[in-house]
């Protein structure tokens, strides 16, 4: 099954670049030649560049490749997608072009035609006139033309054919918009993430927790394209927003400890009157968790595996992700809530949407998840929308409340399209305030 299923995504991505091929080289040409061959090796060493950074950085190849590859890489991932979509939306502007461009040009025959000479009707009554033989006779010696006012191929009119002209304007708008998407969408992420502030009321939160501020970090992946920089305008993102507690819901890096340690550094920098605590995301896994926890440990933050620790207002609990399943790691959330006070208001830590339903049956007044990238590239909120309970924002799951934040980077394509990035400062309210 593995086997079709790869099968199945290598045809899919060979039809879908032969067909970008075509109306963007092919057809916006007269014949073949360089421009062909250059657009055949743009989006053939697209893609090898594509999957070269994606394999780089799930071997473990040396941090200098990652990096020499993310970026024209992973860039190039998120503008085929792009490309794709814009030159398929052109299909339904295509004939509307070409039907525009035909109406115009029979406009301009039009008046041409009026202006013929028509013959002059005949008075009734009137002689007719002699008929005038158009036939020359057979001994008349024809005009020479000078061979000056005979047109040359040289002078003849090269313009494009309607189909060229058509195919060379539906290419160009389609690459325009396409990178200015990209280009947008990247510039979002590098400048940093926003501020989102959104107040949950909870049942069991007394008078004094009303006005609690929790900060709601997730999916900053740090890696071979956002380093130190990045991770530093997160910390003064944060900080600025003066929390009393900092909630780092997974997904901080993508790399081992050895080559990100240094750009995870500014996080020492956290400060908040209860603390920062940490939970897993997926991507741990693939970085080397154990490491990652004792590395975040070192930089003030608390990990919370599997485990809860009681504040004066609530109490705070965390379980790793799902993935950590696979190496004997993953949620255990009898030993994190099962003997937990349930008269108490109680905030999980949980990098996956889809832990709500856990902490449903374990009475968890909000779970914080991130994840989802709110789908990070349109239309990708839909793929997310079908493998998520939430894709971003408050919902409500019986007496449980589950917020997903859009995280504050991105993976792969440092770009984000229809998904800006976020830390959301969560203002708990009490019902008795």
């Amino acid at each position: 099954m593995v086997i079709v299923f790869l099968l199945v995504v290598v045809s899919v991505l060979v039809v879908a670049n032969w067909y970008l091929w075509r109306r963007l080289f092919r057809d916006t040409t007269r014949r073949a030649g360089a421009l062909r061959r250059a657009g055949a090796v743009l989006i053939g060493g697209g893609w090898v560049l594509a999957i070269g950074a994606l394999v780089a950085e799930r071997a473990g190849a040396p941090f200098w490749l990652q990096q020499a590859l993310a970026w024209p890489g992973f860039l190039w991932l998120a503008l085929s997608i792009y490309l794709l979509l814009a030159v398929v939306a052109g299909e339904v502007v295509r004939p509307l072009l070409r039907r525009f461009l035909e109406r115009r040009d029979a406009r301009k025959r039009a008046p041409a035609a009026a202006d013929v000479p028509r013959p002059e009707p005949i008075p009734a009554g009137a002689p007719p006139k002699e008929a005038v033989s158009t036939e020359a006779p057979e001994d008349a010696a024809f005009p020479e033309v000078p061979e000056a006012e005979a047109p040359t191929p040289a002078e003849e009119p090269r313009s494009p054919s309607r189909r060229l002209f058509v195919s060379r304007v539906i290419a160009g708008a389609a690459a325009t918009a396409a990178v200015g998407t990209v280009g947008v969408g990247t510039y979002g992420v590098l400048n940093g993430p926003a501020v989102k502030r959104v107040t949950v009321p909870l049942a069991k939160l007394p008078r004094a927790g009303h006005g609690f501020r929790i900060a709601v970090v997730s999916d900053i992946h740090l890696g071979p394209v956002l380093g130190r920089g990045f991770a530093q305008k997160v910390v003064d993102t944060i900080n600025s927003t003066q929390p009393d507690l900092i909630a780092v819901v997974g997904d901080l890096v993508d790399g081992s400890v050895q080559d990100l340690g240094p750009a995870a550094a500014p996080l020492a920098q956290l400060r908040a009157r209860h603390g920062a605590y940490f939970v897993t995301g997926n991507h741990e896994y693939f970085s080397g968790a154990e490491q990652w926890v004792e590395q975040v440990r070192r930089l003030g933050l608390r990990p919370l595996e599997n485990a809860r620790t009681e504040l004066p207002l609530f109490d705070l609990a965390g379980v790793n992700d799902v993935s950590g399943e696979s190496e004997g790691q993953g949620p255990d959330y009898a030993r994190a809530l099962g003997d937990r006070d349930a008269t108490r208001a109680c905030v999980l830590l949980a990098h996956q949407p889809v832990q709500i339903h856990e902490a449903v049956k374990h009475n968890v007044d909000l779970q914080l998840s991130g994840h989802t990238h709110g789908g990070q590239l349109w239309p990708g909120n839909l793929l997310a929308a079908a493998a998520n309970p939430t894709v971003a924002g408050l919902e409500r799951y019986g007496d449980t409340q589950l917020y997903v934040s859009r995280g504050a980077g991105a993976w792969g394509p440092p770009t984000r399209v229809g998904a800006p990035s976020d830390i959301t400062v969560i203002e708990l309210a009490s019902p008795q305030a």
